[in-house]
C-alpha cells in the first residue's frame, strides 16, 4: 500500500469518526443540557446560578403537571398493550396469508397512519368521534378518546417492527412442530410467540415512547379535565418554561432510559438462554459418531 493511498484511508477514518461524533453531540448534547439545567438555582432557564433540588420538591406540589404526567403514563401503557395486541394480529395475517380478498386495502389501512400526516389523523378522529357521540352519547372526549388515537397511530409502529421479525423467522421450525402434532394455536403459543418476544418487546417500547410524548393527537382529541403531559408543559411554554419543566422531563428521560437498558439486558439473556437450548437440543438429537474397536483393522 503506497503513503498516499494509506494517507488517504486514515483520512477517510478520521473524518467518518469525527462526523459520528457530531451527530452523536447534535443528538444528546441538549439532553444533557437539560439535565444540568433542572438543578439550576435560578428561575431563568438560561442562566446559571447554582445547584438546587427545589424544582424536583416544587412537582410535588405541581397537581397539574403531576395529574397530566399520570394520564400520560396510564395513556401510554394501554397504548402500548393494546398496539401490540393488535400489530401482532396484523403482522401474522400480512406475513402467514400472502394472497386473500382485501390484502392490499387492508395493508394500505394498516400503514397509512404512518404517512399521513398528525394534524390530518387527529381531524379525521375528531370528526369521526364527535359524529358518533352525537348519534349515540359516546364517548366523551377524554381518556378514552386520545387512547383511540394513540392506539390507531401505535398499531401501525408495532406492525411494522413484530411484520419484519415474522418475515425473517425461518417457517420450518412451525412446520416442525406441526409435523410432531401441534396444532395451530399450540405452535402460535408455544413455537411462534417465544421467537418473536423481542420484537414484542420493542415494540410495546416503541409505541409507550410514541404515546408518551405525543402532543397533536392528544390536542385534537382531549378534553375537559384531560389534559397529558406534553399538552401541558405546551401550554406553559407559551408564557415562558421555567426550570420546573427541565426536572418532569429529567425523570422521564431517566425512566426511559433505565427502562431502555432493562429490556435491552432481558432480552439479550433470553436469547442466549434460547441459543444454548438450540444447541444443546442439537447435540441430543445428532447422531453419536461410531468408533472402531481399537484391535480392529480397517481395510481400504
Amino acid at each position: 500500500m503506497s503513503g498516499r493511498t494509506f494517507f488517504g484511508a486514515g483520512f477517510a477514518r478520521g473524518f467518518s469518526k469525527a462526523w459520528l461524533a457530531a451527530g452523536y453531540v447534535f443528538l444528546y448534547l441538549p439532553i444533557v443540557a437539560l439535565v444540568l439545567y433542572s438543578f439550576n438555582d435560578s428561575p431563568i432557564p438560561n442562566v446559571w446560578r447554582g445547584f438546587t433540588l427545589k424544582w424536583y420538591v416544587a412537582l410535588v406540589n405541581d397537581s397539574e403537571m403531576l395529574s397530566g404526567f399520570w394520564l400520560s403514563l396510564k395513556i401510554a401503557f394501554f397504548t402500548a398493550c393494546g398496539s401490540v395486541v393488535l400489530g401482532t394480529l396484523a403482522a401474522f395475517t400480512l406475513v402467514k396469508y400472502k394472497r386473500f380478498t382485501g390484502r392490499t386495502l387492508f395493508s394500505g389501512m394498516v400503514n397509512a397512519p404512518l404517512v399521513m400526516p398528525e394534524v390530518v389523523v387527529g381531524l379525521s378522529l375528531l370528526l369521526m368521534l364527535v359524529s358518533v357521540q352525537r348519534a349515540i352519547g359516546f364517548p366523551e372526549r377524554g381518556m378514552l378518546t386520545i387512547w383511540f388515537g394513540h392506539l390507531l397511530l401505535g398499531m401501525a409502529y408495532a406492525t411494522v417492527v413484530i411484520q419484519a421479525r415474522l418475515s425473517d423467522m425461518n417457517p420450518q421450525l412451525e412446520e416442525a412442530a406441526m409435523d410432531l402434532g401441534a396444532r395451530p394455536h399450540q405452535v402460535f403459543w408455544l413455537v411462534t410467540l417465544p421467537l418473536i418476544a423481542q420484537s414484542l418487546a420493542s415494540a410495546w417500547l416503541l409505541t409507550f415512547t410514541i404515546s408518551l410524548d405525543d402532543v397533536v393527537l392528544s390536542a385534537f382529541l382531549s378534553g375537559p379535565g384531560s389534559t397529558t403531559m406534553p399538552l401541558v408543559i405546551f401550554s406553559r411554554a407559551r408564557l415562558g418554561l421555567n426550570p420546573s419543566v427541565n426536572a418532569v422531563a429529567t425523570i422521564i428521560v431517566f425512566v426511559v432510559a433505565f427502562g431502555v437498558v432493562a429490556a435491552s439486558y432481558l432480552i439479550a439473556r433470553a436469547e442466549r438462554r434460547r441459543q444454548q437450548e438450540m444447541a444443546a437440543a442439537f447435540r441430543a438429537t445428532s447422531p453419536t459418531p461410531v468408533t472402531p474397536p481399537a484391535n480392529e483393522e480397517t481395510t481400504t
